[in-house]
């Protein structure tokens, strides 16, 4: 594949896409010298595969760049424009070259996961047989967002969010590439509005260039022929950025917020609270996940936990955003900052595991039901204690269905209130023997 020329007026983050792997920027875990990646795509080895990351990382760069590299043929499509009848023309053609010339194809797809089951059964048979060698690109995560049947026959490779290192060395190319970039002309930026630049942009190395470009477009040359990129103007020139919540990443924060909950960590759960509201994702989700973490891993250590909780969930139901993130942000810390205890999960899903057995045999005789007329008829009830006549308010009885007694779920521990409790347990037990 002979390179193409690039046109003046395209973007300027397409003119400066790297065109060979000396260039290319970041994901030295992937291409770094001596790696299997950059191995395969020097031998001209690189079988079936998906290209997994965040946008402006370099996917469809290096999908070019092997595109240069390879002495295959390479076609492009989009998966959100292409259909099955696009992809039956381009095994056709495939079939042909190997057929006629020996050469293999590489296919490159964009946005892969958009792919329905039907359009990606296609394609398989012609992976299995060599016919093509498959590479997509997605920002999802390909385990959950593609079908299993092709993420099987492709090897996986996770491409990171480029450092604030590298977007600021791709700026840098941008600014001294007389060909492609700005170089010709003469444009001076400051360090500060580059360094703002490369940090609003978070990794995309798109939005980086889109940022400068459009700085430098917008800015007036002074007295002395010189465009001056100050950091007044790269804040002007590149937005904030929008946080795109797609399934697995709304999983993967959503994770991370119930594990700061979990491990204690006020600052970290606030830091991912505020960034799924700033997602988008709605609030109502995650003043439920509060709740129940109030019991799954608070629980009775510290009862209040639940009552914030709960505080919380009313006043995103009543109040609205964007007042009750105070609230709910007020339940998080509770959560936090509460002894932990997960004794209150642990006990009922050991109560419902036995239950799940089944062998249910009759209630016992003194735990029956008694409010109804003629119960004494038939002995129901008979022979139950009332607590609340005994000194303490207890009394020594069974409770238990006899298919589980002597089964013990709830185990309180020595955190908190339950300590209050564990102490109150041991007290009853004494009593039993």
């Amino acid at each position: 594949m002979t390179d193409e020329l690039f046109s003046p007026d395209a973007p300027l983050a397409d003119r400066m896409r790297p065109r060979t792997l000396e260039e290319f920027i970041g994901q030295r875990h992937l291409v770094g010298p001596g790696r299997l990646l950059r191995r395969a795509i020097e031998a001209d080895r690189l079988t079936s595969s998906i290209f997994f990351g965040p946008p402006g990382c370099g996917k469809t760069t290096l999908a070019s760049i092997i595109a240069r590299a390879t002495r295959a043929d390479f076609v492009q499509l989009n998966a959100v424009t292409s259909g099955v009848a696009d992809v039956r023309e381009v095994l056709k053609k495939a079939q042909e070259r190997r057929t006629l010339y020996g050469r293999p194809t590489y296919l490159l797809l964009d946005e892969c996961h958009r792919w329905s089951k039907a359009q990606s059964d296609s394609i398989l048979p012609a992976i299995e047989r060599g016919m093509i060698r498959f590479i997509g690109s997605t920002t999802e995560n390909p385990m959950i967002a593609m079908t299993p049947a092709i993420v099987s026959r492709c090897r996986v490779f996770q491409f990171q969010p480029l450092t604030e290192a590298d977007v600021l060395e791709a700026l840098r190319r941008a600014l001294s590439d007389r060909e492609r970039g700005f170089g010709a002309i003469r444009v001076e930026a400051e360090e500060a509005a580059l360094r703002h630049i490369a940090h609003v942009a978070g990794g995309d190395v798109r939005m980086a260039l889109g940022g400068l470009e459009l700085a430098v477009l917008t800015t007036a040359a002074e007295a002395d022929g010189i465009i001056h990129v100050t950091l007044p103007v790269a804040e002007e020139s590149i937005q904030k950025p929008v946080l795109r919540c797609d399934e697995s990443l709304y999983y993967d924060m959503l994770s991370a917020f119930c594990k700061s909950l979990r491990g204690s960590d006020s600052d970290a759960a606030l830091a991912w609270f505020a960034r799924l509201v700033y997602a988008g994702v709605d609030v109502r989700l995650i003043a439920r996940r509060v709740v129940v973490h109030a019991s799954e891993d608070v629980g009775l250590a510290n009862p209040i936990a639940m009552l914030q909780a709960e505080a919380a969930l009313r006043a995103v139901e009543k109040i609205g955003m964007p007042e009750a993130r105070l609230s709910l942000a007020q339940a998080i810390i509770a959560v936090c900052e509460s002894p932990k205890s997960n004794a209150v999960c642990a006990a009922v899903e050991a109560a419902f595991a036995d239950a799940e057995k089944g062998g249910f045999g009759p209630v016992p005789q003194h735990l029956r039901d008694t409010h109804y007329q003629g119960h004494e008829r038939i002995e129901s009830g008979s022979g139950y204690r009332y607590p609340h006549d005994y000194p303490g308010h207890w009394v020594k009885q069974e409770y238990m269905p006899p298919e589980v007694r002597g089964h013990r779920y709830y185990q309180p521990t020595e955190m908190g209130h339950e300590d209050t409790i564990r102490k109150n347990h041991q007290i009853r037990e004494a009593k039993r023997s």
